[in-house]
């Protein structure tokens, strides 16, 4: 369930989208903003300070990646993607630009209001724990002290570095640059091997079977994400 009159801005040029959404999403307790084109969606968000945005990237003045970059510049609203677009290098452009997750269309209701859940969830969580959760993982960033059922796990720095950043974000997709960028810094953008290894060291020690991963999650060509 929603908070009553949580807010949500749907920017999508096609009038029977907004409609769809607009009568989905108020069924579920939202208050729902609309815009066409990607000036309004800015006017929008200063108007109305939405809760979340549902941004559609194939928009008539300007491509939805760049309003997402434009609301990031002071914005931390979380950010929904929908587009026809399936190509990997749209999903990747949008999660760099600063957006929360990306829902390729045809979408089902459902999981488009558990994507929003999730992103709600984490905006609305404090950024100063100092405890983050998932299941039986739990990380003290004060003592930097990883535990899995209570047992103690020893990781390197980097290790470290990896799992904090994925469980701040948790159900977040982050993409490998990203990653590559925020741990090791823009000189190792484009190192992934580097990044795959320490992943899959990760996995031996955090999960119950690294085969089947429980907790961090790959998104093919994309990134990866821990799930919640």
């Amino acid at each position: 369930m929603t908070e009553a009159g949580q807010r949500v801005l749907v920017v999508d040029d096609e009038s029977s989208i907004r409609r769809y959404l607009r009568a989905a999403l108020s069924a579920q307790g939202f208050t729902v903003y609309e815009a066409a084109n990607g000036q309004e969606a800015i006017n929008a968000v200063l108007a109305n300070h939405p809760d979340i945005i549902i941004l559609d990237l194939g928009l008539p003045d300007f491509d939805g990646i760049e309003v997402t970059r434009q609301l990031r510049e002071w914005s931390q609203t979380p950010i929904i993607i929908l587009s026809v677009r399936e190509a990997e290098n749209d999903k990747i452009a949008a999660l760099d630009a600063g957006a929360d997750d990306y829902l390729t269309k045809p979408f089902s209701t459902g999981e488009l209001m558990a994507r929003m859940r999730v992103a709600l969830r984490r905006i609305g969580s404090k950024p100063d724990d100092p405890t983050l959760q998932v299941d039986n993982l739990k990380m003290d960033i004060s003592r930097r002290l990883v535990t899995v059922d209570e047992i103690q796990i020893s990781l390197t720095p980097i290790e470290y570095e990896i799992l904090r950043l994925l469980l701040q974000n948790a159900g977040k997709v982050i993409t490998h640059r990203q990653l590559l960028r925020q741990v090791w810094g823009t000189a190792y953008e484009s190192e992934m091997h580097i990044l795959r290894v320490n992943i899959s060291n990760l996995r031996r020690k955090i999960e119950p079977d690294p085969a089947r991963p429980h907790y961090l999650l790959t998104e093919p060509g994309v990134g990866y994400r821990i799930r919640v």
